[in-house]
């Protein structure tokens, strides 16, 4: 049965699928690799770290689906936004790759906004100036790193973000490439022309020789060499960001389809078609798919930086629970978060409010609050921060939604689930899949491959594993959140 390999290169760790003609994961591999904190509000990754993660994975799938015989082609998902630079002989890395939780430009950004930048970067890239994006930490690394940018300079060290990366791995530097949905993450690729943007890279001082070639979501796009990749000999044929191709996991095709993944943060996705729609309240614009004759899907999104790495401090920094999914038990022990409210803008605030400046804040602690009080808040900030950027969808995005389809780690709590369905008002219908990013991958690479001819074919294989109806709605607690929302801002100016 002819089957693909997906690598989805998340913000924690790499998994690894094999996906076979009927659209079902039938192995998985998975490795974590470490974070890097240097400085307050900086995260970085070690580039090396991250491709020994990827083999690791890839060979605990292989070896679990009894080997590599019938993989037919590779698909690609990764976070987007993350900076690397490699050079292009050795494939060594000159420095940490600077990943899009990093706040360390946020300085830089108001600059740009105060010299009247801003209206040009949104216009060409339906984004905004934030440290979020890509080119800020290129020209921090310009400014900051000299050793590093004068490889890029000469030409030998290459700039891509993390699919540009595992090609060149893959391939052992023969590919230098980048799709058309990573590329409108960067601050540097014009919407309308569906290129590089000259304008863009003289602003933030990028050259363009530098950067990787702009392709379709799938198709023949690169092929891996059997003595840099683990010996396989495939067709690379699917490459899109991560949350793109869980919007494409979920089967979302067709205007009006939504989505929301729970990852390390959470990501909301609604599909707008052929059309570039704007946003002036803090929704952003970007390429939903790539097609290989040209055509370009969009989508309108609303980013939640900390949802998932919530329960992860909660776990690893306060200690309160042992595990990620213990929290749902411990949340669940109360009725409800007894007046606590947690705001976890630990790496700032994403949409609507794209304040890098606000920190994380608990309050409404009394003697009587306890650690299940907090977990309980941890769920509900979850919820309420998906709830607001469903908000600006219907409002400014002009995109009434009637349903959400979910997915993510976080997505296998039930509590989160109800939660999420009370706080949005509407049906919440969970994958059967909670790893769409690496379904959406295998999807494109078996488009790509000609395992799958349409989109149409694959709209019938989303299957779901339940569907929470919304209940009472809580207007005092959403108040509570976004009064508490407002005095977590502008703290570490």
């Amino acid at each position: 049965m002819p089957a693909i390999l997906a690598i989805d290169a998340g913000t924690t760790g790499v998994t690894a699928l094999v996906v076979d003609d009927t659209a079902s994961v039938v192995a998985r591999g998975y490795r974590e690799f470490a974070q890097h904190f240097p400085a307050d509000g900086w995260v970085e990754h070690d580039l090396g770290e991250m491709w020994s993660a990827t083999l690791e994975a890839t060979r605990q799938a292989l070896a679990e689906h009894g080997g590599a015989d019938d993989i037919l082609a590779v698909g690609i998902t990764n976070q987007r936004e993350t900076v690397c630079l490699w050079d292009r002989e050795t494939l060594g890395a000159p420095r940490r790759a600077i990943v899009w939780q990093d706040r360390r430009t946020a300085a830089l950004c108001e600059s740009l906004r105060e010299d009247g930048h801003e209206p040009l970067v949104t216009d060409r890239t339906g984004l905004r100036l934030d440290p979020y994006f890509s080119a800020t930490k290129l020209s921090w690394i310009r400014a900051e790193d000299p050793h590093a940018w004068s490889g890029v300079e000469s030409g030998r060290t290459a700039i891509g973000t993390v699919d540009s990366y595992l090609v060149a791995r893959m391939s052992r530097g023969l590919f230098h490439i980048t799709d058309a949905t990573n590329a409108s993450r960067t601050l540097l690729y014009d919407l309308e022309t569906g290129s590089w943007s000259d304008q863009l890279c003289a602003l933030f001082g990028v050259p363009r020789s530098a950067l990787p070639e702009i392709v379709p979501s799938y198709g023949q796009l690169a092929r891996t060499d059997p003595a840099a990749f683990l010996g396989l000999d495939l067709p690379i044929t699917g490459i899109a960001g991560d949350q793109q191709a869980a919007l494409v996991g979920q089967a979302g095709f067709t205007p009006g389809s939504a989505k929301c993944t729970y990852g390390t943060g959470s990501f909301l996705l609604v599909h707008t078609g052929t059309r570039i729609a704007r946003s002036s309240h803090g929704l952003l614009t970007t390429v939903a798919l790539a097609h290989p004759d040209g055509r370009r899907d969009f989508a309108l999104e609303g980013a939640v930086f900390v949802t998932g790495a919530a329960v992860q401090w909660l776990r690893d920094g306060l200690g309160i629970i042992d595990s990620a999914a213990d929290v749902e038990a411990l949340a669940a022990s109360v009725p409800d978060s007894g007046g606590v409210v947690f705001v976890p803008a630990l790496t700032g605030l994403g949409a609507p409010e794209w304040d890098p400046t606000a920190r994380g804040l608990i309050i409404g602690i009394t003697r009587g609050t306890t650690s299940a009080h907090v977990a309980r808040a941890t769920l509900d900030a979850i919820a309420f921060q998906v709830r607001d950027v469903v908000d600006l969808m219907a409002r400014d995005g002009e995109v009434p939604l009637t349903r959400l389809a979910i997915d993510g780690g976080a997505a296998a709590n039930d509590l989160l689930c109800q939660l999420q369905a009370d706080a949005v008002r509407l049906v919440v219908d969970r994958s059967a899949e909670l790893q769409t990013t690496g379904l959406g991958a295998a999807f494109l690479a078996g488009l790509g491959a000609g395992l799958w001819p349409t989109t149409e074919a694959l709209a019938s294989s989303r299957r779901s594993s339940g569907t929470f109806e919304p209940g009472v709605i809580d207007r005092v607690s959403h108040e509570r959140w976004r009064e508490a929302v407002a005095r977590s801002r502008r703290w570490a100016l």
